[in-house]
């Protein structure tokens, strides 16, 4: 990765960037995590039949994973903080004629928007909360999730080296995190996509169970 798209805005391992900053981020042009496509980890999920009933795509961006479940017939919505990631979902969905629906929301109060989902996608929101926000996420995720829902997590993982980006994530966190009304499935080595050099970096790719 270019060392002046390094320094460019991104914050350090430890740190959790506020609802300002992505909306910063787009208004100034395509965030590195905006890759146009959907992440290949979670397009293999598509394929393989692993969305199923009511998604969510959380802290969606311009919305490539919610079109992504929407082409399949799903029911999908993303929500996310910054209204110009989302008006470019809108665009997209009426440019491919899919009926994914966005919502400018904030994902630490995903109960107070009064829906259920049976899988949710998260690419690269977890990994920007800090220890306080990172719980209140998970039991919003819990309180909006059903028994037998799915949660399918990408984020950085420890492996990845520098201390550019986002914080890095440890599987023993994932399962710290989430040992309260939810079984982790497996979690996988995988890629997260982006836009700079050296095109991704190395991620974790957990498959949670709500019990």
């Amino acid at each position: 990765m270019a060392e002046d798209a390094r320094s460019s805005g991104s914050s350090g391992p430890g740190q959790a960037r506020s609802p300002h900053d992505f909306e910063t981020m787009y208004v100034a042009g395509q965030p590195p995590w905006d890759i146009g496509r959907p992440q290949a980890a979670f397009q293999e999920l598509a394929d393989g039949g692993r969305l199923v009933g009511r998604v969510l795509d959380v802290g969606c961006g311009t919305g490539e994973h919610a079109l992504m479940a929407a082409a399949l017939g799903l029911d999908a919505t993303g929500v996310d903080t910054s209204a110009t990631a989302l008006a470019r979902a809108k665009e997209k969905a009426d440019e491919r004629k899919l009926s994914a629906r966005f919502v400018a929301w904030n994902a630490l109060e995903l109960p107070e928007l009064g829906e259920s989902f049976d899988t949710v996608l998260d690419c690269g929101l977890f990994h920007v909360f800090d220890d306080a926000e990172r719980a209140k996420f998970v039991e919003a995720l819990r309180a909006s999730t059903p028994e037998g829902a799915r949660y399918y997590l990408l984020c950085f993982s420890e492996l990845e080296p520098g201390d550019w980006g986002p914080r890095r994530i440890r599987q023993d966190e994932i399962r710290a995190s989430f040992g309260d009304g939810w079984r982790v499935e497996e979690i996988q080595p995988a890629e997260l996509e982006i836009t700079m050099e050296p095109g991704s970096v190395h991620a974790w790719l957990a498959s949670l169970l709500r019990v």
